[in-house]
This record gives structure tokens, C-alpha cells and sequence, in this order.
């Protein structure tokens, strides 16, 4: 799951930062003169300019252009700029008070920020409650909350841990996680600079504290992100020092008026190519922030640096132009918009989403923009009662907060219908009092009704959070995991062990398997990773050669030959790309499975090679949702089910020439033995949990067809 976090358009491009207006940039001053005494100081348009074209990224990579996958480092430029215009500012305010005034800056926050995005929030709510996923529903209320609450981030790093959440697609409200960062920056920063002011003189010592958050916040954020990428990605901890790098450049800003006009303008043109560089250059599979985040938080302080010259040079009076200086005024507008409209306005128009139809909302997204400030943005920021009081305009931003998280209230408490038809057969009982539960579960298959049944067990909107104990004692063990734990059950003191060993679509059939072992009295050993293959045969996972997963697999299969298991039940995907290119595919991949079957068969008396279930046709759950009533829009033919052909082939033929036996649950999915329409609904329980897993309750529910199929197959000879 890169990250949901990573995920703005996915898993999958990345969020950007709130490119918000976060207070006026500073007029630059000549050498050795005052500073000026105004109360705020004029923008600097090249920073503008700089916020422009650093929007224009994010939302260009939003919008699927290829060339551009890395756009989302505007988040380090906003981060960056935004650090420095703040700081900036609170040093100004300090020079000509004295002190820094938290009240009067949390005021200013609230009259910048609050408005237009409270505005867009209400409005992102109603869209969901009209055209986004009505599964999804408890979700997108829940995180409309944590928007408003300004806790976004942290929301998206918890729930970014979750593998099966991996493949969902990400929420309207995913991009507030960057106002959520800075709210959460500037709880902490204005506090420690009025210490710093009152008891330090010199503006060294005024900047350590933040040059000991920056480098303590860097070092996390290259320790977290291997591991812990959706942490790293929206961890408060790992993107302070993006705007501490910004604050720090604040208190530079006198010095660097001295540099030399020809350095400047260096800083500038290098600046901005290390920008577009790594717009260019990265992309999702760039492990980020870590120190890949460098190249634009850099680039980021050599423009603005380079900037404070007294005299413009030619990059600086580029970023200056007209067009990108307006771009910046409605930057903030233009990212909370088109965020949104991405999102579900596809849904919404009955239209696939396509680059050209993102580029066409993104458009839109700029128009509402540009409306934005004329008609919220401006009037509500320049209203004088509010501006004189600044209590006043901190309880108004407090009650706009509160209007999104009353709506959100009264939303979660109407969550809206899924239509359904009649009640259908519970399958669960059905097969499990059958004679012959192969051929009453073939029966069922050809009878699915076309609309989910109103008794549908369990209901829609829980069928991808049924969990079974594999997942929640943490015995699917993540990416970065090289071992298991020990992960018994059913009789945990039998002498027959029965293994469950594979990926994750060899732990979607812990169910049935589970069920079997308290039935008959086996202990189960369950040794299941996040997609990694049961092939010897090293895959690609985020970008990188998956070598945990081949230390895992080595350690799983001493630990199966220790046990001695009575059977070994194995399976995996047939998805996944080789590290390495293969010559044969066939060939390599048999061998590669071969390698592995003939070690579990060494060591087990009976070896199951379960083939990769068939697919249906996207998100069955989503699908359903939008079609209650039309099913079969959401099933493929046995054909198009099959993810990989040649996997699936090597599979066979691997497990064949290993003496063990292979199983093919197509015929359990899918109508006429196999040969037919793969329906979502087999009497009262869903197939699927998402894109292509099994759900947790048709898995439990065939328990008595596995039974059946391994009692009918005995060892083969050698």
C-alpha cells in the first residue's frame, strides 16, 4: 500500500501541501538599514510565483500525466515557503514589539485558512453523500471529522498501515492532511519562538531550538520512511523539518541580502531546476520523503534564498511574471478544489477517469479558485471587526470548525441505502448439512441472483472489515517482517499439524481451514506475508527488489521442516512482477515454484497447492454498491477471471511434478464447474472482499467443500 498517503490519485500519486496563503512575504532590505516598521510586511512575487508553478505540479501529477509522476513534491515547496512567510512575519512582529503575539497570529491563521476551507469541506461532504461510495460512507464522515479536527495526517498514517486497505481509493478529504501538518507545526513553533525571544537576544540562539527540531525531525523522517512509509509520508514528526528549513531561511534573510547578484541568481536558476528535477525524476515508486525529499526542500530555500537580493535577477523576475503570480493567489483555492473534483467527479459525470477528464476538472478546479477569493477569501480576510479582535476571529474559525464537524455528525447518523432484492439461501448452513456440498455449491453458483439478497451475511458495508483471527492477532505479517510469530490454532496441543503457508490469497482461506482444524482436532500453524510469493524467485514491491520477502520464505520453510506437518495448504497470487527479467516465463516460473513445493513435500507427509482464485472485475464490493440491483455487471467469465495464464500454468506443473496435490477453486467461484460467469453473490454471502481476494465469510462458508475436495484426492503416487 504505498501509503494511502502516497496515495492522492492512488497509492496512486501523493499529496501535495496546503499552498494556503500563510502570511505576506517580506520586502527585502538593503544592507545595514532598519528593518521596515510597517505592521505587515508586501509580498515578495517571486515567491508567488514559486507557490504557482509548484501547485501547477501537484495538480498536473494529480491528473495521471506521466511525464510529470514526481509533482507531488510541491508538498516540501509549500512546506518550505510557508515556514519562511510565517517566520518571517513573527520575526517582523518581534523587531518592532518585543514580543510575538499568539493571539493576534492564531487569528490571522483563522481568518486565512478557515473560511475557503470549511467551505470545501462542506461541499466535499455533500458530494459524497451524492455520488461517492455509499460503502465508503461511515469512512468519508469520519474523515471529514478528522479534517476539520486538523488530525488528517494521523488518520492516514494509522489507517495507511492496514494492508487490505492498500488497493482502495483515496478519500476526497485526503489532501486536508497537509493543512493538518502545518496546524499541527504552528501549535508548537510561534510557542518556542516568543520563549526564544524573551529569554535570548542574539538571533542565533533564537534559532536554535528550531535547528534541533529540523535535525531531529530529518533523522526520523530517513529512519521512518523504509519501514513505516505511511508514517513518514504523514507523520508530523517527519515533515517538520521541511518548515523549519523554511524558518530557519527567515532568520538568514538579512545575510543573504549581501550575496553577490551573480550568486543569487544561481541559487535562483538551481533552485528551480532542483524543483523540476525531482518532479520529473521521481515518482511513486521513489521511497519519499527520506532524503529523496532534500532535492525539493533545497531547491525550495536556493529560491526564496536567492530571491532576498536587493536587486531581482533574471529567474526571480521570471517566478515574478503575471501568470505565475496569479497562479499563487489562487493556489490555495486551486489545491483544495481540484483534490475533490478528481475524486468524484467521475463518478458523479457516469465517466471513467481518464487524464484528459482530470485535466478538464482541474480547470474547473482553477475557476472555483479564482471565485474563491473574489467572493470568501478576500472579503471574510479583510473584515475589520474581526481584524481588531483577534479573540473574535479565533472563536469564528472555532464555530466554522465546528459547522463541519456538526454536518459530519448529522451525515454519519443518515447513512444511505443500498437497494436489495429477496432473501436468498443462508449459505453457511446450506452447504454445511448438504450430502454433497461440491455439487450443492455448483447448484447455488448457477441460481445467483442478479441483486444482492436482503439478507445479505455479512451486510455490505461490514464485508470488507470481517476479519478473521489471522488478521487481527497480527499473524499476516507485513512487508518489512523476515520471520512469524507462532500463530496456533485450533487444537494448539494436537499432534497433527496442518500448515497454511503463502501470501495473502493463501490467508484468505484460514477460514475454512481454521474451521476444519478445531473439527478435527489439527493444529494449525498459519505463515502468511504481504505478497510474497511462494515462488523462489525474488519480486519487485514498492520499487525495490522484495528481498524481506525471500528472507521470510527461507525462514518459514525451515521452520515447516521442523514441524513435520501432516499437510501443508499453499497458495499465492498470480500477480507480481520478477526483479529480474525472464527469459521464459513458463519455464523460470515453474521451476521457481518447483523449487519450493519439492522442500515443503520433503518435509510434510502431504502437500495442497491451491490455485490462484479467479478475479472478479474490479472492487466487487464498490461494484455492488453502485450496482445493488445489476450483479452481473461486477462478475467476470471464467476467461477474463484468471489474473495471470502463465503463472497459473507454472503453478500447476510445478505442483504436479512435486508430488503434491493441486486444487482449482474456480469451480467453488464460479458457475458450471468452473466454466461459467463468476458471480459476486452466492446465496446470502458476498464472494469478494475487494479486487481480487475472497471474502472472509464464503471462505468459512466452503469449509465443507475443502473437506470434500481433500478427502476425494489422495496422495499421488511418485
Amino acid at each position: 500500500m504505498t501509503p494511502a498517503s502516497r496515495a492522492l490519485g492512488r497509492p496512486a500519486p501523493r499529496g501535495a501541501a496546503d499552498p494556503a496563503p500563510a502570511t505576506a512575504a517580506p520586502a527585502v532590505a538593503q544592507p545595514g538599514s532598519r528593518p521596515p516598521r510597517t505592521a505587515e510586511p508586501p509580498f515578495r512575487t517571486d515567491i508567488q510565483g514559486l507557490r504557482g508553478m509548484s501547485v501547477s505540479l501537484v495538480v498536473l501529477a494529480h491528473a495521471g500525466l506521466p511525464w510529470i509522476a514526481g509533482g507531488y513534491v510541491g508538498v516540501d515547496v509549500f512546506f518550505v515557503i510557508s515556514g519562511f512567510l510565517i517566520t518571517s512575519g513573527l520575526l517582523h512582529e518581534a523587531d518592532r514589539t518585543g514580543t510575538v503575539s499568539l493571539r493576534r497570529f492564531y487569528a490571522r491563521r483563522a481568518l486565512r485558512i478557515l473560511p475557503l476551507a470549511t467551505l470545501v469541506l462542506l461541499a466535499t461532504l455533500a458530494g459524497c453523500l451524492l455520488f461517492a461510495s455509499k460503502i465508503r460512507h461511515a469512512e468519508f464522515t469520519q474523515d471529514a471529522l478528522a479534517s476539520a479536527a486538523y488530525v488528517m495526517n494521523i488518520d492516514l498514517a494509522v489507517t495507511g498501515t492496514d494492508y487490505l486497505r492498500e488497493t482502495q481509493a483515496p478519500s476526497p478529504f485526503q489532501h486536508y492532511w497537509s493543512l493538518s501538518v502545518e496546524e499541527q507545526f504552528y501549535l508548537l513553533w510561534p510557542l518556542l519562538l516568543l520563549i526564544a525571544v524573551k529569554t535570548a537576544r542574539r538571533p542565533l540562539l533564537r534559532a536554535l531550538p528550531l535547528a534541533l527540531l529540523c535535525a531531529g525531525s530529518f533523522l526520523l523522517a530517513v529512519r521512518t520512511t523504509p519501514g513505516a512509509p505511511s508514517w513518514g509520508y504523514f507523520g508530523p514528526h517527519t515533515r517538520l523539518w521541511e518548515l523549519g528549513c523554511g524558518g530557519l531561511l527567515a532568520f538568514c534573510a538579512g545575510v543573504l541580502t549581501r550575496l553577490p547578484r551573480l550568486a543569487a541568481a544561481a541559487c535562483t536558476w538551481l533552485g528551480s531546476a532542483a524543483v523540476l528535477a525531482s518532479a520529473v525524476l521521481y515518482d511513486d515508486r521513489t521511497p519519499f520523503p527520506g532524503t529523496h525529499a532534500l532535492l525539493p526542500v533545497l531547491g525550495a530555500v536556493l529560491v526564496i534564498g536567492g530571491g532576498c537580493h536587493p536587486t531581482r535577477s533574471v529567474p526571480s523576475r521570471l517566478l515574478a511574471l503575471r501568470p505565475a503570480a496569479w497562479l499563487g493567489d489562487v493556489s490555495y483555492g486551486w489545491y483544495l478544489w481540484h483534490w475533490p473534483l478528481l475524486m468524484i467527479g467521475p463518478g458523479a459525470l457516469g465517466r471513467e477517469a481518464t487524464p484528459l477528464l482530470s485535466l478538464q476538472l482541474s480547470a474547473l478546479a482553477l475557476l472555483l479558485a479564482w471565485l474563491s477569493l473574489h467572493l470568501v477569501e478576500k472579503p471574510l480576510r479583510g473584515l475589520t471587526p474581526l481584524r481588531r479582535r483577534p479573540l473574535a476571529a479565533v472563536f469564528s474559525g472555532l464555530g466554522l470548525s465546528a459547522t463541519v464537524v456538526c454536518a459530519a455528525l448529522v451525515a454519519a447518523s443518515f447513512p444511505p441505502a443500498i437497494s436489495s432484492g429477496a432473501d436468498a439461501p443462508d449459505l453457511r448452513r446450506t452447504l454445511a448439512t448438504a450430502q454433497d456440498p461440491r455439487a450443492r455449491l455448483t447448484g447455488l453458483l448457477s441460481r445467483s441472483a442478479n441483486g444482492l439478497p436482503g439478507n445479505l451475511s455479512p451486510a455490505l458495508r461490514d464485508v470488507k472489515d470481517h476479519r478473521s483471527s489471522v488478521y487481527r492477532d497480527d499473524c499476516h505479517v507485513d512487508y518489512a517482517a523476515l520471520r512469524s510469530p507462532a500463530c496456533l490454532y485450533g487444537d494448539r496441543t494436537a499432534e497433527p499439524v496442518v500448515v497454511l503457508f503463502g501470501d495473502s490469497h493463501a490467508a484468505q482461506w484460514f477460514p475454512a481451514l481454521d474451521a476444519l482444524a478445531r473439527h478435527h482436532g489439527w493444529r494449525l500453524v498459519s505463515l502468511t506475508k504481504a505478497s510474497c510469493k511462494t515462488a523462489d524467485l525474488t519480486t519487485v514491491n514498492r520499487g525495490k527488489p522484495y528481498t524481506a520477502c525471500d528472507t521470510w520464505r527461507e525462514n518459514a520453510l525451515r521452520r515447516i521442516a521442523r514441524l513435520r506437518p501432516a499437510l501443508v495448504v499453499t497458495s499465492s497470487s498470480e500477480a507480481g512482477t520478477a526483479a529480474r527479467p525472464v527469459d521464459d516465463p513458463l519455464r523460470d516460473w515453474t521451476a521457481a515454484y518447483g523449487r519450493v513445493f519439492r522442500r515443503l513435500d520433503d518435509g510434510a507427509d502431504r502437500v495442497v497447492v491451491l490455485l490462484d482464485n479467479p478475479w472478479p472485475k474490479g472492487d466487487a464490493v464498490e461494484c455492488a454498491a453502485r450496482r445493488p440491483l445489476r450483479l452481473r455487471a461486477c462478475g467476470h467469465g471464467p476467461r477474463n477471471a484468471v489474473r495471470d495464464p502463465v503463472r497459473r500454468e507454472a503453478t500447476r506443473l510445478a505442483g504436479r511434478r512435486a508430488g503434491a496435490t493441486v486444487l482449482d477453486p474456480a469451480p467453488w467461484l464460479c458457475a458450471g464447474g468452473g466454466a461459467g460467469r463468476c458471480p459476486v453473490v452466492v446465496g446470502d454471502t458476498f464472494v469478494y472482499r475487494d479486487e481480487s481476494h475472497v471474502a472472509e465469510s464464503y471462505a468459512e462458508a466452503l469449509a465443507p467443500v475443502l473437506e470434500e475436495e481433500l478427502a476425494l484426492h489422495p496422495r499421488p503416487a511418485p
